[in-house]
Order: C-alpha cells, then structure tokens, then sequence
C-alpha cells in the first residue's frame, strides 16, 4: 500500500462531507476520495441487510480507486455495517458512532438528548454503547424527515424549523444538558438548533474524534502521506451533484457518477 494513496470515505449522501471536513484539517497533506450515495440516502430507512449491501457497493468502489482506509463517516452504516465490512475486506476501517462517551461522562444533569436516525438507534452497537452508561437518562429521538431536507438543500427550510422545535423541544422541557447529533449530516443543523436551544446545552458530534482515530491508525500503520505539495480531493455523487458542490466548494472536484 502506498503512503500517496488516498483516504477513502462513503455517507449515505452528503452529510459524511462534515467528517471529510474535519478529517481534511487534520490531515491536509493527504489525498480524499469521498463517495455521496445521494440516491440511496436515508440509510437510516433501510434494513440491516440493506445496509450492509450498501457499504459493502461503496467500500469496492473505494478500493477500485486504491484507497489506503476507508472511513465509514455514517453512524447508520457503522452500526449496522462495520463488523461484516472488517470481516470481509483486508482494509483497515475507521466508523463514526455517537459520542454519547464524552457526553455521559461531562453531563452535569445526568440527561442527555440524542438526534439520530432510526437505523442508528435501533441497532445493536448503539444499545451496546448506551448499556455502557447506566446512570445517565438518554432522551432518544429520531431525526424523521431531517435528511432528507438536508439532501435537498433545505437546511433554513420553514419545514426544518418546525421538525427541530418538534425534536429539540421536548427534550430541553426533559431537563438535558447535552445533545449528541448522532447522524453526519446533522452538523450542518447546528446554526438553527442553536437558534431553539438554549446556549447553556452543549452540541456534540464525533467529527474531531473520527479526524484522530484516522490519524492515529494511519501512523500506526505508517501509511502518513510524506509528500507536502498539493493534496487532490474528488467527490463522487450519484445525485444532482449541485448541493454537494455548495457544501465542498470553492476548493474541491466534484463529479456525478452512476453507483
């Protein structure tokens, strides 16, 4: 494996782009692959099944361009996919899971609120985690509808508006004092959750936490790229690549590709 190749990462669209976002800034001299499966997103919908045959399509697609690591920046596709993927395929994988660790162990109010999807909540990896944490009252929502809008480009939609007071509301009446976003794409909601929350709830995704576990694993493995001219970063999408295009611009290709 070269240490030039690049890192690989796939989302069930475009809402991974926070992660890359975060990883990029970490890591700016290596080179990026990023697949939006646009046209299948929600994965949150799907079953496990489904899923699993999704991230198995992505990962191929990754490794066909030599991808060193392949970073799953889904919760969905993590939760439900990750152990078959690191079974299947001799490439190391970095996931993306809620963090409700830093939230449990910092929340004052022993209640914390999370935002996800219905495939993260309902999946054996996240009830693992929130076994983990027995004194502390998790207020669990499922984020309906949120993609999808995200998706579109609708993120200061009258329609979000009124979904994220509907979500966030009762949770803050529940008396939380973090609110983990447990689905990639929701980083992007932040400005308008902070709009309904008060200031005094802390918001927590695992961007930065996925950035330094693909470093970590990339030195351990000693596949750090050396070279410190200019990294490439293409983004494949196989939907209308023009929110995609919004979200990544100025600096980055994007094209559309039939996956």
């Amino acid at each position: 494996m070269k240490k030039t190749n690049p890192i690989g990462l796939f989302d069930s669209g475009i809402g991974g782009t926070s992660i890359w976002k975060e990883v990029h800034a970490l890591l700016p001299n290596e080179n990026t692959i990023y697949l939006a499966d646009s046209k299948n997103a929600p994965y949150g919908l799907k079953s496990k099944d489904e899923i699993i045959q999704l991230s198995c399509k992505n990962t191929e697609l990754l490794l066909e361009e030599n991808c060193k690591i392949i970073v799953v920046a889904c919760n969905t596709a993590t939760t439900n996919a990750i152990k078959e993927l690191r079974a299947k395929y001799d490439v190391p994988f970095i996931g993306i899971e809620p963090a409700i660790k830093p939230a449990a162990i910092q929340s004052q109010t022993q209640t914390i609120g999370i935002l996800a999807t219905k495939g993260t909540l309902n999946s054996s990896l996240f009830h693992e985690n929130v076994a983990k944490h027995p004194d502390v009252k998790i207020i669990e929502q499922i984020g309906h509808g949120l993609v999808q809008l995200i998706e579109n480009g609708d993120l200061n939609s009258p329609e979000m508006k009124e979904l994220l007071e509907s979500y966030l509301l009762p949770m803050v009446e529940k008396n939380i004092d973090y609110l983990v976003l447990g689905c990639s794409h929701y980083p992007y909601l932040i400005p308008q959750i902070k709009k309904i929350i008060p200031s005094t709830i802390k918001i927590i995704d695992s961007g930065e936490a996925v950035a330094k576990q693909t470093k970590k694993i990339l030195e351990e493995l000693q596949l750090i790229n050396p070279s410190k001219g200019n990294s490439t970063h293409v983004f494949y999408t196989n939907s209308n690549p023009e929110v995609l295009k919004k979200i990544v611009k100025p600096l980055e290709s994007v094209f559309y590709k039939d996956f």
